[in-house]
């Protein structure tokens, strides 16, 4: 096994995949494709700093870590959304694509069957399958959503580079087998205009939880297995296993 090396890791996963036919599926991947291309060359990633593991649904990238996040932030939250829109309204509403993204760093190793292996890696998945990023995908209009890891969101986004509003996250705890997690969501139902730490609104969920003024933490229960290195699809030499779903998509 190679040592582990830090990475930015980007990981884009496809709404309700599986109740597709096999047509509609090949041409969600082509779509998808396109997109994750045209976000990684608007943010300036060579092709030469990536390392790409493709799931069928999902497509996840090792990004090197001298790449710029915040290029890389702006460019999810402005460029992506764009470039996803313009396919989708070529398409009738029943084609239509729908992403979760989450956008983490972190230690992964490549082992001797070209697995990616860091468990780094296994809290980007478990953020990627979380309820609360589906749940906030099926309760808006646009065509995608994004989490950051609390690393990113500290590391980056709370600074407010350039073209990234941190106001415009919010804070969810994503319940792991690992323990509870912090993250945060872009967007979102009510969230326009509030502040990342600003208490909820009466009769929001997290405050009639008694969470106390300014947590901002929805609680949500992540399922699945350790993200292993049996099973994937081998893309530039790489190796990615299939963790453990709920059938969900």
């Amino acid at each position: 096994m190679t040592d582990p090396v830090y990475r930015t890791i980007l990981l884009f996963d496809i709404e309700r995949f599986g109740s597709r036919d096999d047509v509609e599926q090949a041409f969600l991947r082509r779509v998808l494709y396109d997109v994750v291309d045209t976000t990684l060359v608007a943010a300036a990633v060579e092709e030469t700093a990536r390392l790409r593991a493709d799931r069928g649904d999902s497509v996840m990238e090792l990004i090197d870590a001298q790449v710029s996040v915040p290029a890389l932030v702006k460019t999810l939250l402005t460029e992506t959304p764009a470039v996803l829109h313009s396919k989708n309204r070529l398409l009738a509403d029943s084609a239509r694509m729908r992403l979760r993204i989450v956008l983490a760093a972190g230690y992964v190793a490549v082992d001797e069957l070209d697995g990616w292996v860091g468990s780094d890696l296994n809290h980007a998945v478990r953020l990627l399958d979380a309820d609360a990023l589906r749940d906030a995908l099926k309760q808006q209009d646009e065509d995608c959503v994004l989490c950051v890891s609390d690393g990113v969101y500290g590391g980056v986004v709370r600074h407010g580079p350039l073209g990234v509003r941190p106001e415009d996250f919010h804070r969810v705890t994503v319940e792991t087998k690992e323990g509870p997690t912090v993250a945060w969501l872009h967007g979102g139902p009510g969230r326009a205009g509030k502040r990342a730490g600003e208490p909820d609104a009466p009769g929001t969920p997290s405050a009639a939880a008694g969470t106390g003024a300014g947590s901002q933490v929805s609680h949500t229960a992540v399922a699945g297995d350790q993200y292993g290195v049996s099973g994937g699809t081998v893309h530039g030499g790489l190796h990615f296993g299939h963790p453990g779903r709920d059938g969900r998509r």
